[in-house]
């Protein structure tokens, strides 16, 4: 099993910043595709933002240009930059393998985009 641990989240005005972090427990995150889901009130859990082990990158429509995933696997860690937040981004974040989530849910980390 691999745990993850997100945090970073927090209350932002609209077009905000914040980083998120994700550790996993275990050395072997580096042979892990990687997803960014999040879940806000009353919605299904979304895929966000997905980074294979080689870097690349993919994007849901509507973060796209706002958000970038990155990852470092000899941290065991893995991070999402979001800029230019919007009220609809609030949700709490988690992380997990993607596309499929393979391991137990986190806590995830709350962002709340408000003025």
């Amino acid at each position: 099993q691999v745990h993850f641990v997100e945090s970073g989240g927090g209350l932002v005005h609209p077009g905000g910043s914040l980083r998120l972090s994700c550790a996993a427990s275990k050395t072997t995150f580096g042979v892990y595709d990687m997803g960014w889901y999040r879940q806000a009130p009353g919605k299904q859990r979304e895929l966000v933002a997905t980074i294979e082990v080689g870097g690349t990158t993919n994007y849901l429509d509507a973060v796209k240009g706002r958000f970038t995933a990155s990852r470092d696997n000899a941290e065991n860690t893995a991070y999402l930059e979001m800029a230019s937040l919007k009220p609809e981004d609030t949700a709490i974040y988690h992380c997990n393998t993607a596309p499929g989530a393979s391991f137990p849910w986190g806590y995830g980390t709350q962002v709340t985009v408000s003025s």
